[in-house]
């Protein structure tokens, strides 16, 4: 069988998503890297980075980041029954998401001027007209987004996820060429990359594998029975905007509110912030997701529910450690990834600051990533959809005050406490409506990690100190030995403290670790 036909199980399919979204992080941080190092924190990139709040918009309006959610579970009842019926609905849903689509585009970049005011209400008209400029060279890349989100789900259901692992690299890898290669032209070379990048690495690159990863059969189709089941789900996705899908947005659109470079500290803040996020829970929620959908499709209760509970417990022990860590050692790895070029000192205190606050509620990220999966799964787009807009409807006027009171860092505390109280009310409702049985534990799973990572930052500190002592060549080796000495120190205490106390909790971690090891080909001997 070859590589792109390949099956997955769910421990293997997580590290190879995991893999994908660690490269793409790190991908991210190098174009945030090289756009703070060309621009800084200026007028430019703030607009650069406002400039996705409309297109990004569409894409949550068209529910495009659950096209696979919502498609799955159909898509796998129909294969099993009627195999020509079931390409007939997938043909009549990417025709429809086409049409949709390129009309929402279009109007876009009719009306760019009016919309980039509303994007970023407190950037100056030049800035503003500069925006507009971008948003139509950005917005039509959301017709691939969503087309090969379609093609995505497809690729899902088979269990094969190489191809869907690789469209962000090839997605982050075209807008880094461009923009560097473009970047006498200011920011715009970046938006072109966005735009090429999209169409390569998130639909040609999905559509091929579908293609030849089985027998694909696409043909115009406008209307498909399941089409009216298929809106019914996706519809409370449409209209109900989670504060979790919406908060990148939210900051931007309040950043603007704040100082010139708000926008950009917090999204540099946000980025690194979230490659744990997107490391652990992204791909937990995403490799978990077909079994949770398969263990409710076939009526086993005890299946689903230990699912979700294992993924919770493997979640939280990586998140909990990793984000108080991140938190202690925030200052060096921001000087050591950001601070060169255009980005002054004065930027580093104003990131750091947002990414402490950010990374307090990281742990809240990974619950609601995978406990909108096991809703989801079950078929329940609604209750996660009303949640979210609920929770969103509250937070809107904590944003505005925050960032007309503390400006930068009040947008990232607003940002903290909506990504919590979604959460929380989240779980709240699932426990009151299924039972305890997915939270079994967890509680005590949480503090009791929680203790030893507290514990693990007594040599953390140390290490983050003694390079201070050091005659050390420049402000970069000095931000990497305090970061690396502090990330080993932490790594070697978490790893000793939790055999001991928790071994439970961090034993699949290692053991994991230690099969990958053993899978290993050593060579001819």
């Amino acid at each position: 069988m070859s590589f792109w036909h390949r099956r997955q199980a769910m421990g293997w399919a997580a590290a190879l998503l995991g893999g994908s979204v660690l490269l793409s992080r790190f991908m991210g941080l190098f174009r945030d890297k090289v756009i703070s190092y060309y621009f800084g924190a200026t007028e430019e990139s703030d607009v650069y980075f406002a400039a996705f709040v409309i297109p990004d918009f569409i894409n949550y309006l068209l529910a495009g980041a659950y096209f696979s959610i919502t498609l799955i579970p159909l898509l796998s009842e129909k294969f099993q029954k009627d195999e020509e019926d079931a390409w007939r609905f997938f043909s009549a849903v990417l025709s429809w998401t086409a049409v949709i689509s390129t009309a929402l585009t279009a109007a876009v970049m009719i009306w760019a001027n009016p919309l980039s005011r509303w994007a970023a209400p407190g950037l100056s008209p030049q800035a503003a007209k500069r925006l507009a400029h971008f948003l139509r060279i950005i917005a039509p890349a959301q017709i691939f987004f969503l087309l090969g989100s379609c093609c995505s789900a497809v690729l899902y259901l088979r269990k094969q996820f190489q191809a869907p692992a690789l469209s962000p690299l090839v997605y982050n890898a075209f807008i880094i060429a461009l923009g560097i290669l473009m970047r006498r032209s200011g920011m715009a070379g970046f938006c072109w990359g966005v735009l090429i990048g999209a169409f390569v690495g998130n639909f040609f690159l999905p559509l091929t594998a579908v293609r030849y990863g089985g027998d694909f059969r696409w043909r115009w189709v406008i209307w498909h029975p399941s089409l009216k089941r298929f809106l019914l789900l996706a519809l409370p996705l449409m209209v109900g905007q989670s504060v979790v899908v919406l908060d990148e947005q939210l900051v931007r659109i309040f950043g603007s509110l704040a100082a010139v470079g708000a926008i950009s500290w917090l999204n540099y803040a946000r980025r690194i912030m979230l490659v744990p996020v997107g490391v652990v829970a992204q791909a937990a929620g995403t490799a978990s997701y077909p079994f949770l959908a398969e263990a409710h499709a076939s009526g086993d209760s005890r299946k689903f529910f230990q699912t979700l509970n294992t993924a919770f417990r493997n979640t939280l022990a990586v998140l909990i450690p990793l984000s108080l860590w991140m938190i202690l050692a925030a200052e060096p790895i921001i000087v050591l990834i950001f601070q060169q070029g255009r980005f002054s000192a004065a930027d580093t205190v104003e990131t750091v600051w947002a990414l402490r606050i950010l990374l307090t509620v990281v742990f809240c990220w990974g619950m609601q990533q995978i406990l909108g999966r096991g809703y989801y799964a079950r078929q329940d787009t609604v209750t996660p959809a009303v949640i979210g807009t609920l929770c969103t409807a509250a937070v809107i006027p904590i944003y505005f005050m925050a960032a007309s009171r503390f400006d930068a860092r009040g947008v990232a505390g607003a940002s903290a406490l909506s990504v919590a109280l979604y959460t929380v009310v989240l779980s709240l409702w699932w426990r009151f409506r299924m039972g305890p049985q997915a939270f079994e534990g967890l509680g005590a799973s949480a503090f009791k990690i929680t203790l030893i990572s507290a514990a693990s930052l007594i040599p953390a500190a140390l290490g983050l100190f003694l390079p201070t002592l050091w005659p050390l060549p420049n402000l970069y080796a000095h931000a990497f030995c305090r970061a690396a000495l502090s990330g080993v120190l932490f790594a070697l205490g978490f790893a000793f403290l939790g055999r001991r106390f928790a071994g439970d909790l961090v034993e699949p971690l290692f053991s994991r670790w230690s099969l990958s090891r053993r899978r290993r080909p050593t060579g001819p001997r």
